[in-house]
């Protein structure tokens, strides 16, 4: 057993302290050490995008990263979109649009909207598309879940 490491990072807005083995993922140090469990374990492997977390504003499929690489980064996940009760235009307009089914991967779709939505208020469904096309969900098809990007860029927008 290796000796752990201590992370000290910024969590959806505080600052974080925690222990994790060399070896573990972020994933793994999210939802064991950190208890946030939001993001899901989906394929461990990079491909389901379900794990997607944001990393210093970009999407990273958490599963890839170790927890020690998260030192000194900002990390975002689904946890930290809304704020207080209300929540994130993403988050609402998923639910509006019937845009999940299980839930699995609808953590890492969120969290790959909220960084094209913040890099691109208004993107076009291509755009939408290309940003989402690491994300894989068995359950719903893409249309409502693009629709729902859609809608949310709308009321984003409006803000």
């Amino acid at each position: 057993m290796a000796k752990k490491q201590l992370v000290e990072t910024t969590i959806n807005g505080e600052p974080v302290e925690f222990l994790c083995e060399p070896r573990q993922s972020l994933l793994e140090s999210l939802r064991d050490i950190l208890g946030l469990t939001g993001s899901k374990e989906g394929c461990l492997t990079g491909d389901c995008g379900a794990c997607t977390v944001l990393v210093d504003d970009r999407p990273v499929c958490s599963c890839l990263m170790l927890g020690v690489e998260a030192r000194g980064k900002k990390i975002t996940t689904v946890e930290g979109l809304a704020e207080g009760t209300k929540l994130h235009p993403l988050q609402q307009k998923f639910l509006e649009d019937a845009s999940l089914q299980c839930g699995i991967c609808t953590p890492g779709f969120l969290m790959s909207a909220k960084s094209l939505l913040d890099r691109n208020p208004n993107p076009t469904e291509a755009e939408i598309r290309y940003a989402l096309a690491g994300n894989l969900c068995r359950c719903t098809g893409y249309d409502k879940i693009v629709r729902a990007v859609m809608d949310a860029a709308k009321v984003i927008q409006a803000r």
